[in-house]
C-alpha cells in the first residue's frame, strides 16, 4: 500500500475532513460548556480511543525508544495546548476562520524545516508564505477600522496554534522512524496531554461542567479528532513533511462546505471567502517543494 502514490495525499485529505468535522462538533459543544472542560473531555475521549485498542498495535520494545520521549513531548504541547487554542478561537471567531488561519501551519512548518533541517527557500515557498500571510491580514481587517465581531488579539489564537501543530508534525515524523506506528505515535502524545490538561486544570482550581449534550458533542469532536490525527500520522509516516500538512490544511474547504450543507450554523461573509482563497492557494504552493 506504501507504494500506491497518491496514498500519503489521500490520508492527508481524510484528516483534513475529520478535523474539519471536529471543529463542527466543537463549536456546538461550546454552547453548553467552556472551552477547556469541553477540551478536556474532547482529549480524554481520544487517548480512551488508543488505549482501548491498543493491545492490537503496541510492541513492548515501543516504550524503550527515543521515539517514545518524542512523542511524549509533542504531547506536552499538542493537542492540550493547541487545543484550548484552537477551540477558544472557534468560540471567539468562529470554526471557518479558524481553519483558515490555522492554514498557516505549512508556513510554520518551512520554516522550521528551512530553520532546523537545511531546507532550501524555494520560489514556491516564498509565493505560498506571502499567500498565507495576505489572506491572516485580510481576515484581521475591516473596511470600518476598529469595528469587528472579534479583538485583534484573537488571531494568535489560531496562528499559535499553527506554530504548535507544525512543531508537533515535524517531531512527530522524526519519531516515526524510529517507531513506525502511527496509532502509537497518537496513544503517547495524547495521553501526555491528558496528564497536562489535568493538572492544568487543578492548577487552576476551575470547576469542571457543562450540560450532558454539550460534554457529548466534545466526546464525538474527541473521536473524530482522533481518527484525523491517525490519518494524519499516517501520512507523515510515508509521505513529506512540506507536501502532507498543506494538503491537511485543506480544512478550511471541507468546513465552509459542511458548515453550509449540514450545519448552517455561520454566515460564510466575503471577507472569510478571500481569506480562504488566498491561503489554500498559499499552503498548497509549499507542497511543491516536496516534489
Amino acid at each position: 500500500m506504501t507504494s500506491f502514490p497518491y496514498l500519503a495525499p489521500l490520508y492527508a485529505l481524510c484528516s483534513a475532513f475529520l478535523f474539519a468535522l471536529s471543529n463542527h462538533f466543537t463549536n456546538i459543544g461550546l454552547e453548553g460548556t467552556d472551552a477547556r472542560s469541553g477540551t478536556l473531555v474532547s482529549i480524554a475521549a481520544s487517548a480512551a480511543i488508543y488505549w482501548l485498542f491498543a493491545p492490537f498495535f503496541v510492541e513492548s520494545w515501543y516504550w524503550l525508544t527515543w521515539a517514545c520521549l518524542l512523542f511524549g513531548a509533542v504531547g506536552i504541547i499538542r493537542p492540550s495546548l493547541s487545543s484550548v487554542l484552537a477551540t477558544s478561537s472557534i468560540k471567539v471567531m468562529g470554526p471557518t476562520l479558524t481553519s483558515a488561519l490555522t492554514a498557516a501551519t505549512p508556513l510554520f512548518g518551512a520554516f522550521i524545516a528551512i530553520t532546523f533541517l537545511g531546507e532550501q527557500l524555494t520560489i514556491p515557498i516564498a509565493i505560498g508564505t506571502l499567500a498565507v500571510i495576505a489572506g491572516a491580514v485580510v481576515g484581521a481587517w475591516s473596511p470600518q477600522g476598529v469595528k469587528r465581531s472579534w479583538p485583534l488579539w484573537a488571531l494568535a489564537l489560531p496562528l499559535g496554534a499553527s506554530l504548535i501543530r507544525a512543531i508537533g508534525h515535524a517531531v512527530t515524523k522524526t519519531g516515526l522512524v524510529e517507531v513506525p506506528s502511527a496509532s502509537f505515535a497518537v496513544m503517547v502524545s495524547n495521553t501526555v496531554s491528558l496528564a497536562v490538561a489535568l493538572v492544568a486544570f487543578k492548577v487552576q482550581a476551575r470547576p469542571f461542567g457543562g450540560t450532558r449534550t454539550s460534554l457529548l458533542w466534545f466526546l464525538a469532536s474527541g473521536i473524530a479528532n482522533a481518527l484525523s490525527l491517525q490519518f494524519l500520522n499516517s501520512a507523515l509516516q510515508i509521505g513529506d513533511l512540506v507536501s502532507v500538512i498543506p494538503i491537511v490544511s485543506a480544512t478550511p474547504v471541507f468546513t465552509m462546505v459542511m458548515g453550509y450543507l449540514w450545519f448552517g450554523r455561520e454566515i460564510i461573509s466575503t471577507r472569510t471567502l478571500v481569506t480562504i482563497a488566498l491561503i489554500v492557494p498559499g499552503v498548497i504552493l509549499v507542497a511543491v517543494t516536496g516534489r
